[in-house]
């Protein structure tokens, strides 16, 4: 009979950046099993040690830093513009979303106090942003923002409490060109992340309606998109046809390194640029 790690060696060749099929390999023996786990644990910290070192004196810079620096300066190429939001939004705003006390993703949000939250979605700012942008200048306008949302999510492998976003759109697509805007934007996003396997699959969002998810060959979602004409637009006074994509940034690192856990690049004390600082 085959048996796996325990869950605490799973643990912990997972949080060392073990690949899946190393953490969910089969043994026909306790012995096997015990004898590969000293042997895979000793030889992660190894390169876990090693992975630190080249971070501190030569890359000096994440890679979630690097792949928000590498989207900016691809995106501002294309035409968009990058702003910069508040982290705190009201509870007004996120009434206009639909999200309200009736609605299940209320629960998840992170309220400051009655009035006031935790950002759980970039999509309110950047509505009033380009409402107030749209009054003076014409169409079509692009632009995107890169930056931390929060949820009371499960955390678990591919889930985080705080997360960081890219948001991007563009108001005034036309109506015919959508599908195919919004495709080649994620082309382009995808082109950057150094991302190649994944397909588009039609999806009805809880907030935006009917879209696109951006979905892996392993069945992982990358990104979720919008278009409108949608129902949302007339409460931020909205009039014209536009799509919009929003990617987890960590999410596209723990795809595209093949982790079988999201933390390992997420903001943390106990990761850093995928290095296990626990490696004593």
């Amino acid at each position: 009979m085959s048996i796996e790690f325990t869950e605490t060696q799973k643990n912990r060749l997972t949080e060392l950046g073990l690949k899946k099929e190393t953490v969910f390999r089969m043994f026909e023996t306790v012995n096997e099993r015990e004898q590969t786990y000293k042997i895979v644990e000793k030889q992660a910290v190894v390169k876990n040690k090693a992975d630190l070192k080249y971070l501190l004196e030569q890359s000096h810079k994440p890679a979630l830093c690097r792949l928000q620096q590498e989207l900016a300066d691809a995106l501002c190429e294309k035409g968009f513009t990058q702003v910069t939001t508040p982290i705190i939004i009201s509870s007004k705003a996120l009434e206009k979303m639909t999200i309200d006390q009736n609605n299940p993703l209320h629960e998840q949000v992170f309220w400051l106090d009655t009035k006031t939250c935790l950002r759980p979605m970039l999509a309110p700012n950047l509505y009033e942003v380009s409402r107030k942008i749209l009054t003076s200048q014409k169409l079509p306008l692009r632009i995107f923002e890169i930056g931390s949302c929060f949820r009371k999510e499960s955390e678990g492998n591919s889930h985080l409490k705080e997360f960081t976003m890219l948001n991007l759109v563009e108001w005034g697509t036309p109506e015919e060109n959508r599908i195919d805007q919004l495709k080649q934007f994620a082309d382009m996003v995808l082109k950057v992340a150094r991302i190649d396997d994944y397909s588009f699959h039609e999806e009805d969002s809880v907030v935006y309606g009917v879209g696109l998810d951006v979905v892996s060959s392993d069945g992982l979602e990358l990104a979720s998109t919008g278009m409108g004409p949608h129902p949302l637009d007339d409460k931020w006074r909205i009039t014209c046809s536009w799509v919009g994509i929003g990617f987890g940034l960590e999410r596209l690192l723990m795809h595209r390194e093949k982790q079988s856990g999201i933390h390992r690049y997420s903001k943390s004390n106990v990761f850093l640029d995928g290095v296990c600082l626990k490696i004593q």
